[in-house]
Formats: structure tokens, sequence, C-alpha cells
């Protein structure tokens, strides 16, 4: 076979590689060695009309402009693509350019390309995905904070009736975001900066943008944080509040460790019993369950051991499903912490009588933010392996990559399908 029909046969086959149609073909390759890059030239055939999006017919070529597009890997060579781009003449007299079929959302990139960055972004920090594909760190960001915007522009979140709504740290010190997610789909919605009454209404504002109205929200999971309570009365006044079941609890595990602090300096039995006391007893060694009940057994002397009943007491309560029973258990328990003298476990019981309706409400909706806590520890992990991020729109673009379930196929027919 000649050289020339070499290069011919090399061309198609990169025509069939790039999944390239007429008027598109391969005009030569270039393969530099000691650089390890491919580029390969693309031209579209002479005297080609292209159309425009949103325009009807067929305009001619006006002139062209020379671009370079960043593409896929060749092997471990770098490709990229040296396009011929064509501006056409509208009869109007303007002049528009043509974007090609590959051309990505960012200047400078494939669609191929920006799907491969997306979903290592998606897996890993914006360094690491740079490392990968040999750009710099704020190009990938880019293109992640590129591709986010707009799928949020086409998401649409006029079905979702049910909200859960958290804060998670976003520096050390009293630094806080909230997110506002879907309880059915599991998928944050919206983000803002704070954890006060401002953070609410920006969160409420941001649903609305998507389709959200805040009378179409029926029920909605919080803590017990008085600004979050009065903030969602006020921006969503048809959803029945329910107060996260394990957000209690904790209060109460808090509590029983309070009370343990306070005794085990004259009960040298409570040193070490520190995780027994606060784990579930059902995922204890055979050894720490012993330990635990031999506690227990004291719980005529000891006030932790009686700290420890009123917390498994709660949470049997909270296991019931009708509500009139657990209302009324929810006031004979707060009645019997009080009667004690456990006083740590007594502000539980105060914050249990303070928010009994919402708390109740729970054995009818069975709504809570646990898995909201676990998108919050995804995106701790990302936090952590980024060393921290300093700029509110980074932190949006990486908690919506990793736990807003955005379909980016919508803007790329290469990106991967949300899980």
């Amino acid at each position: 076979m000649t050289a020339e029909g070499l290069n011919v046969m090399t061309e198609r086959l990169f025509e069939s590689a790039l999944g390239l149609s007429p008027p598109w073909y391969v005009a030569g390759t270039e393969f530099n060695v000691q650089a390890r890059t491919l580029t390969i030239r693309v031209d579209f055939a002479s005297g080609t009309r292209f159309s425009l999006p949103g325009l009807g017919g067929e305009h001619a070529v006006h002139d062209t402009l020379p671009k370079r597009y960043r593409h896929l890997n060749f092997f471990q060579h770098e490709c990229f693509l040296e396009v011929r781009v064509p501006r056409v003449r509208l009869p109007d007299g303007t002049v528009r350019q043509v974007e090609p079929p590959w051309a990505g959302k960012l200047s400078g990139f494939s669609l191929l390309f920006e799907a491969l960055v997306v979903m290592l972004c998606q897996q890993m920090s914006f360094a690491g995905a740079a490392r990968l594909v040999g750009e710099s760190r704020h190009r990938v960001a880019a293109i992640c904070q590129r591709y986010v915007e707009l799928a949020l522009a086409q998401a649409d979140f006029s079905q979702v009736h049910e909200l859960a709504i958290d804060e998670t740290s976003r520096a050390r010190g009293q630094s806080y975001i909230s997110l506002a997610a879907d309880a059915k789909q599991r998928r944050v919605l919206a983000v803002a900066e704070g954890c006060g009454l401002d953070t609410i209404a920006a969160l409420a504002a941001e649903l609305q943008q998507r389709g959200c109205l805040p009378g179409q929200i029926r029920s909605l999971s919080i803590d017990m944080s008085p600004a979050f309570i009065k903030g969602c009365s006020e921006q969503f006044p048809n959803a029945r509040i329910t107060f996260d079941k394990f957000h209690l609890l904790c209060h109460a595990s808090t509590a029983v460790d309070k009370m343990r602090i306070l005794e085990q300096h004259t009960e040298r039995s409570l040193k070490g019993l520190r995780w027994p006391l606060l784990k579930d007893r059902a995922r204890l060694t055979p050894a720490a369950a012993a330990e635990l009940d031999a506690l227990i057994a004291k719980m005529s002397t000891l006030r932790t051991a009686r700290a420890w009943l009123y917390k498994e007491q709660l949470r049997e309560i909270l296991a019931r499903k009708q509500i009139n029973v657990v209302r009324a258990m929810l006031r004979h328990w707060c009645s019997c912490v009080m009667r004690s003298k456990v006083h740590p476990m007594k502000r539980v019981a105060s914050l249990v009588r303070e928010h009994l309706e919402g708390i109740a409400a729970w054995a009818q909706t069975r709504q809570t933010n646990g898995f909201l806590e676990a998108l919050n520890g995804l995106f701790q992990a990302a936090k952590r392996r980024a060393r921290g991020f300093t700029r509110m729109s980074t932190i949006r673009t990486v908690i919506f990559l990793i736990a807003g379930k955005l379909d980016f196929r919508l803007i790329n027919p290469h990106a991967l399908q949300p899980t």
C-alpha cells in the first residue's frame, strides 16, 4: 500500500472513531512523539450550507475560524482537534458561528472530554481529576460548574412534595451551609449559605425558581433549631413539620454521656463504658454487652443506668406507628424523667414537651433526615480530599455533583445516567 493510501485509511479510521459524518471529515493528522500529542485536523466539504438552532433554512458559509478542542487521550497521548469552524451569514446580514456537533459547553473542549471530566469529579477531587486528564484544576472545576448550572436550569422540581432540610459545616468554626433535599428521591435540590431565617428564605426562593412552589410542600423534616422551625413555618405554610427522630435520639445519647461523666468521678465501674452506653446493644460484642447488663442491674443506685433506660424507652416509643399512642407515651415518659434525678435527661424531656406534635408526627410520616446526614458525610469526605473549599460556588458545584442526581444527558449525550 502506498503512503497516500495509508494516510487515507488512517483518516477514515479516525473519522469512524470520532463519529464524524458529512460534511465533516478528517483532513490530516499529526503525531508528536516528543510532546506526546496527537493532533487531528477536521474540515468540512466545500460548498456546504449550515443550519442554526432556532433558525429556519440553511445558510452559506461567510468565513471560518480556527478552533482547537481538547479531546479524549489517544492511549497515553493528549489528543486535540484542530477545526475550521464556519461562520454563516444570515438573511438579516448578521454573521453567526456554527457550533460543531462535538463542541463542548466550555470553550476548548469536546463533549466526550467534558463527560469524562464530570464523571471523574463525581468520584474524586478537582485536583485529582485534573492530574488524570492533564488539565488545570481551575479548568476542570469550570467544566463541572458549567454542567451543574446548565442541568439545574433545565431541572423541574414541580412534583416534589416532601422536603428534608439540614445544615452541615463548610469550614472550621461557626460556618455552615444548609441543604434542601427531596425526601422521596433522596437528592439535593437547593443549597444556601448559613443556617438561619435568611437561609430558609434563600432555599425556598431557589426551589421556586425550579418549579417547586412553597405551597405544594406537604411534609417537611428538620431538626429542632428555632431558626429552622420559624423559617419553615413562614416559607412553607402548608407543610406538616416532622422533627428528625435521630436528632432527638442524639440528644438523648448526649444526655446519657453527660450523666456518665458526672457520675464516674464517684463510681469507678463506669470507666471505659462510654461506647457500650452509646451504641446499639445489638451491635455490641458479648463482653461489652455483659458489662452493660451488669451496669443496668444497678439502675436503683446508678443514675447513668437510669439515663440509658430512658434513652432506650424513648427509642421504643418512637418505633410505634399509632400517633395517639406515641403522643400519650411521650407525655408519660416526660413526666417520669422530670420526677427523676437524671438532670441531663430532663433537658431532653423539656425538648420533647416543647416539640411534642412534631416529634409525634414521625409515627405517621416516617420522615427523617437520615439520608441527608449520609449525603452530608459524602460532602465532608469530598471537602477533606480537597483540603477544604473557599468559594460558595465551588461548594454548590461539589454538592450537586455528588448528591444532586442531575441528569447531564440532557446537555451531553455522552454523560452517564444518574444513580
